[in-house]
């Protein structure tokens, strides 16, 4: 490959990092001709950097690209710490389980372990939701000092769903279950049609690393009468992954 292509190619994967493209967007972005992103968008993705949502859809960023990014910070390789973590959760779920962090006042989704099926909720490795929308973020915010919540509620409140729940006071009476109960369960709160259960990944200083969830279609998941059971399995997995981070 040439300098030229090592060029074009990084700037295809910079305009990616905002979020799932199409390649005529994306050409318009990078300013090239779509039959050379297109060229470019078919190498990249046959190394696992990029990958296409659906067939004839947008591209995102994949997979082999955040194991190269972990492994810039030796013994913090979080993403290559929490998969195989995901993978028995979506192996014992059935459903789609997945990685996120901190970033500013949204969850940023970092990886994503799908499962098998005909109906599956597609992949958010690379997209964002506000913070108090998805359980993710609210088992994040529920280890909060004061002041940082504080800060965070006493600024607009976006709902993405009719469902978020964007009342102040209603959100601090949350974030107390979930610090008693240790997980979050949200029902169509952070995107409409699903629902989803987390717990947050937190380190022996009390920091917390992020957050590991598995999420579903609402018509099937969960079973109302495991909602507490799939929680504390959750929780368990969260708690296996920051013993392995803090060795």
């Amino acid at each position: 490959m040439s300098v030229q292509s090592i060029e074009r190619a990084f700037s295809l994967l910079r305009a990616l990092a905002v979020g799932p493209v199409g390649v005529t967007d994306l050409s318009e972005r990078v300013d090239l001709p779509k039959s050379t992103v297109a060229r470019l968008l078919a190498a990249l993705e046959t190394e696992g950097a990029v990958v296409q949502v659906e067939v004839g859809g947008e591209y995102r960023l994949g997979e082999g690209l955040l194991d190269i990014a972990g492994a810039t910070q030796p013994g913090r390789n979080l993403v290559a710490t929490v998969r195989p973590h995901l993978i028995e959760l979506t192996d014992f779920f059935g459903e789609t389980a997945g990685l996120s962090i901190e970033s500013e006042r949204d969850v940023y989704y970092l990886d994503h372990v799908e499962a098998e099926g005909d109906v599956q909720v597609r992949s958010w490795t690379g997209d964002a939701l506000p913070l108090h929308s998805v359980p993710s973020g609210l088992c994040i915010m529920a280890h909060w000092p004061a002041k940082k919540l504080d800060e965070y509620l006493s600024n607009p409140l976006e709902s993405p769903t009719a469902y978020t729940l964007n009342d102040a006071d209603a959100i601090r009476e949350r974030i107390a279950m979930i610090q008693s109960l240790g997980y979050a369960w949200g029902y169509e709160e952070g995107v409409d049609g699903i629902n989803s259960v987390a717990a947050p990944i937190l380190l022996s200083d009390r920091t917390v690393a992020g957050a590991v969830h598995v999420h579903g279609p609402a018509f099937r998941f969960p079973n109302p009468d495991r909602t507490h059971d799939l929680g504390v399995l959750v929780v368990a997995a969260a708690e296996s992954i920051a013993e392995h981070l803090n060795d």
